[in-house]
């Protein structure tokens, strides 16, 4: 295996943790639980109970996201898969990225002044994209416990 393939794995996985650490510390800001419960006002902090501007922020990491998730399995599909296999665990993950996605999209389309969904169906929407990534939170903390990576073993 060449070096910059290693090289270049690092910078992913650094982009990747920074990008989801960013969507989800701005995710969970459009909930006003940061002011509600005084964390804006630790100084420096003052920025997490501004909506729009962690809306802004959502958004960027997501189109961050979506350009890294295309870059990885262009990658993958062109040259990795002689390279190596995914685990099990890689494609838990991937399930949960493209449920937390497919619900972002619709969250996304809510947000746009000619769609509207149902109260019912809004909130099941709402609900879902927090439970796949409080899902996806759990996944990553029990895969790092029991030392599951995305790579399964190197051909």
């Amino acid at each position: 295996m060449s070096r910059d393939f290693l090289k270049e794995r690092g910078i992913i996985k650094r982009a990747y943790l920074l990008i989801l650490f960013g969507m989800g510390l701005t995710g969970f800001a459009q909930m006003p639980i940061f002011k509600r419960y005084y964390i804006a006002d630790i100084p420096g902090l003052g920025w997490l109970a501004d909506f729009y501007f962690t809306h802004f922020l959502h958004y960027l990491g997501a189109a961050l996201f979506l350009a890294l998730s295309f870059y990885c399995v262009t990658a993958y599909l062109l040259e990795g898969r002689r390279r190596f296999s995914l685990s099990s665990s890689a494609y838990v993950r991937i399930a949960l990225l493209l449920a937390i996605g497919v619900t972002g999209v619709f969250r996304v389309l809510k947000n746009l002044p000619d769609v509207l969904f149902s109260p019912g169906f809004t909130l099941f929407i709402d609900i879902s994209h927090l439970a796949f990534m409080m899902l996806l939170m759990l996944a990553a903390l029990f895969f790092r416990v029991v030392k599951s990576g995305w790579i399964a073993s190197e051909i």
